[in-house]
């Protein structure tokens, strides 16, 4: 029995993973539809699973092959017209919450957009302890006692003795006979990594496209919290200044003033050179902008500041342009024309709207950096 449910539970969460797979895209283009998020599982909506059966219905209703008709006359269409009617006791579709680990989570988003598992570069680890139970013991808990084992034992000890009875095979253990199952803990190391998040959230940059940033950002964090033990997360907002705040700030706060984006890289080269030496920790930078800067001289002050630093600390350089009616989407380009269309830690991705983050997400994660 216990087999059965287990074996229809397993059924279930790979019917639940499939539809969730089908309609990734809708999940992603929605952030809205991902529920309560907890520290290792997300809740999200699903329309109700039900299993295909037989519904019959009356028996004057009609149907095919039954009643008056000539040929020709079309099927299934009665006198009501849509919106007319009185009102039904039938209740709608529901949907179905199911829980769902972000690791399972990870495993859909990187089986759909085919995305390469992570080679670490730092070598930062963080110890991982887990308990294997590898071998028998003549003590432990009750909880741990193997019963096969303590059955030979006592078998054994009773054929040894003399005292087992082949017509009246009786074994009863007594407390030598007892075996336990025993444990070790394996330590393993793990590689660690830093995300920093930076975002211009001068007056262009709209709560429109602040909401595409923080849904790429949900399923950015999820993979790359699959692919390592140990995640820190930094944000860094910026104008014309640039200001480290935690992740509510990140994501709610708007400004009016200019754009100098180079504040924003000068703070992060910052925060790596004080807390994430390069060679022990995976570092990823993510800068989204609507494009606009204060001047060529700034855009210039920026692409210095990846050359001689940053891109030589860090696994990947992301930069998101998140389109906006405001934005001239200038940056952008000059990153291109600096870096052409293929560089090994630049990665440029341009985000239209809503439709488009499931193709940034692989356009940024889909080297394997």
């Amino acid at each position: 029995m216990i087999y059965n449910i287990k074996r229809d539970h397993a059924r279930f969460r790979s019917i639940v993973k499939g539809r969730i797979k089908q309609d990734l895209k809708k999940y992603v283009t929605h952030g809205e539809m991902i529920g309560r998020k907890g520290k290792d599982t997300v809740t999200i909506p699903i329309p109700q699973i039900e299993i295909p059966r037989f519904r019959f219905g009356d028996k004057d209703a009609g149907g095919v092959g039954q009643g008056e008709g000539k040929p020709g006359d079309p099927v299934g269409q009665g006198d009501e017209q849509p919106g007319q009617g009185e009102a039904g006791n039938q209740g709608a579709d529901h949907l179905l919450e199911v829980d769902l680990t972000l690791q399972e989570l990870a495993e859909i988003l990187g089986e759909e957009l085919e995305l390469p598992k992570i080679e670490p570069r730092g070598h930062k680890t963080v110890k991982s302890k887990t308990e294997r139970y590898t071998g028998i013991a003549s003590e432990g808990p009750n909880s741990l006692r193997h019963f096969k084992r303590t059955f030979k034992e006592a078998l054994k000890r009773q054929i040894a003795t003399g005292t087992y009875n082949p017509e009246r095979p009786v074994v009863i253990p007594v407390k030598r006979d007892l075996r336990y199952r025993s444990w070790k803990t394996e330590v393993r190391h793990e590689n660690n990594a830093v995300i920093i998040y930076m975002m211009d959230v001068s007056g262009s940059m709209g709560d429109e496209q602040k909401e595409i940033v923080r849904t790429e950002a949900f399923w950015i964090d999820t993979w790359l919290r699959s692919q390592y033990k140990g995640i820190e997360t930094r944000y860094i907002i910026h104008d014309a200044t640039a200001r480290e705040v935690d992740e509510e700030t990140f994501f709610k706060t708007r400004e009016s003033g200019g754009t100098l984006i180079s504040s924003a890289y000068k703070l992060c080269e910052k925060i790596i050179e004080t807390d994430y030496a390069p060679s022990d920790w995976n570092i990823y930078p993510f800068h989204f902008s609507d494009g606009d800067n204060w001047s060529g001289e700034d855009t210039r002050l920026c692409l210095e500041l990846m050359d001689k630093s940053l891109l030589n600390k860090c696994n990947v350089f992301c930069y998101g342009q998140v389109e906006s009616r405001y934005g001239s989407g200038q940056f952008y380009k000059d990153l291109k024309e600096h870096y052409g269309g293929e560089h090994d830690s630049v990665i440029l991705s341009k985000i239209e709207n809503k439709e488009g983050i499931l193709q940034s997400i692989k356009d940024f994660l889909g080297k394997g950096r």
